[in-house]
């Protein structure tokens, strides 16, 4: 299951990014007097109690401005409430409560969210600033006296917060059902290309809200297997908004992935590769996800004889760090190799979940050390005792050796490139642990 979302919200300048940072233990909000600064990252994993969730950091609502930047604010905070399980409301202690806090109060008790009201800039320990009464006016509940700068009331703050994240499941997940992530850019094709597996096959056993609001899960059966295709729909790009809504459609995409076994990476034919994709994609290696490129819109494309050799090897270019993942050039539209897509993501998991013999593994090894060589530093030659497979969902593997700093990227690279010659894991990244022997992980 995707994890629980929790969104920071506010007006400019109370604190946010310093509380997020506080919260998720690192500086991936960059943090700046001056209101609405740029953040280069707006989420971060969160842990707290054995609870784990995804926080967001939102710019600063202004509910009612004409100002472009901070229209271009009010909408990401908007989406951000959208996808939220719970909201987290800073206000300041310094300023009070003004006009804005309750009118993005208000906002906030419309969509019906668990609300967590904190009141930032608590700095001072012992007794209660008489002022951080008047924040019950707010009619949002107890607030949680804060200081994001010194670390204080934020596991006060915290507790608040995991109350009111969903539980999660007990039940185990069926090994039989796939599921699969349709993942890209907005305006790509996914929708669309749901809506094609949903009208034209007749095994679909149903259609159900996912456990976000952004997601619908489509369960369809085929002769390929089972199927559950989790659809990222419903954000669209808007005049003035582009970056806030692609920086959101990232935290879908991630959201979707979590719960995925394999992903489609839908790239829209026309429009051909962009850096948004890139980004996509890295999601899902993070995760250790088995992958399928799919360039939709295909039938939109003038071809001649060489134009599908000539996008494909442009494409393997652009995804030359994602070399294993199989380009398939499709319709949603059309329906064009919609079939071959069941075949192929039912390919790429088989190769996600292999698990391969520690004999055959050390047979490979041994051969492939015997053609090239490890490296040798400084007259020390790197030593590969053996190897093992230590999980799958990416298969990874761990190597024992005499020195973890003589193994070079290079020659890691190179034994990858054996096993996967000898065993396929085609669609599917790999792990390599690197352990010295009778000493912990490096």
């Amino acid at each position: 299951m995707a994890k629980p979302v929790v969104a920071v919200v506010g007006r400019p300048n109370v604190g946010k990014s310093t509380l997020f940072n506080k919260l998720i233990g690192s500086r991936l909000s960059i943090v700046d007097d001056t209101p609405g600064v740029t953040r280069d990252r707006i989420y971060g994993d969160c842990e707290w109690l054995n609870h784990k969730f995804l926080l967001v950091d939102t710019g600063g609502i202004e509910p009612d401005t004409n100002d472009i930047i901070l229209s271009q604010m009010r909408e990401q905070a908007e989406i951000a409430i959208e996808t939220a399980d719970v909201i987290i409301l800073v206000t300041n202690i310094r300023d009070g409560v003004v006009t804005s806090d309750h009118e993005v109060a208000s906002m906030l008790q419309k969509s019906g969210k668990p609300v967590i009201l904190c009141v930032n800039k608590c700095d001072s320990i012992g007794e209660t600033d008489p002022e951080f009464y008047e924040f019950y006016n707010l009619g949002l509940g107890d607030p949680v006296a804060v200081s994001a700068a010194h670390g204080h009331g934020t596991g006060d703050l915290l507790d608040e917060v995991i109350k009111f994240l969903p539980e999660e499941s007990d039940d185990e997940e069926n090994d039989e059902i796939i599921n699969v992530a349709v993942i890209g850019k907005p305006n790509v094709g996914k929708s669309s290309l749901i809506n094609k597996i949903s009208g034209q096959d007749r095994a679909i056993v149903s259609d159900i809200a996912g456990t976000t609001r952004d997601t619908t899960d489509t369960f369809i059966v085929n002769q390929y297997g089972k199927f559950n295709f989790i659809d990222t729909a419903g954000l669209r790009r808007k005049s003035r908004v582009i970056d806030s809504i692609e920086k959101y459609s990232v935290i879908r995409a991630r959201m979707a992935v979590e719960r995925a076994n394999v992903c489609v990476i839908m790239i829209d034919a026309v429009e051909g590769f962009t850096e948004q994709d890139s980004k996509v994609a890295g999601i899902a290696i993070e995760q250790g996800k088995a992958c399928i490129i799919a360039v939709n819109k295909w039938d939109a494309v003038e071809k001649d004889g060489n134009t599908m050799n000539d996008y494909r090897n442009k494409l393997e270019n652009d995804f030359s760090f994602m070399s294993y993942a199989p380009i398939m050039f499709i319709s949603a539209k059309t329906g064009q190799r919609i079939e071959r897509l069941f075949e192929m993501i039912a390919f790429v998991h088989s190769q996600n979940s292999m698990r391969i013999s520690t004999g055959k593994l050390n047979e490979v090894l041994a051969d492939a050390t015997a053609r090239v060589q490890p490296p040798t530093d400084k007259g020390k030659r790197l030593k590969i005792y053996y190897m093992t497979q230590a999980s799958t969902r990416p298969p990874s593997f761990v190597f024992f050796v005499n020195n973890a700093e003589l193994f070079h990227f290079s020659y890691q690279r190179y034994l990858e490139n054996q096993i996967r010659e000898i065993f396929g894991l085609d669609g599917t990244p790999v792990r390599f642990i690197i352990r010295e022997r009778g000493e912990g992980k490096k």
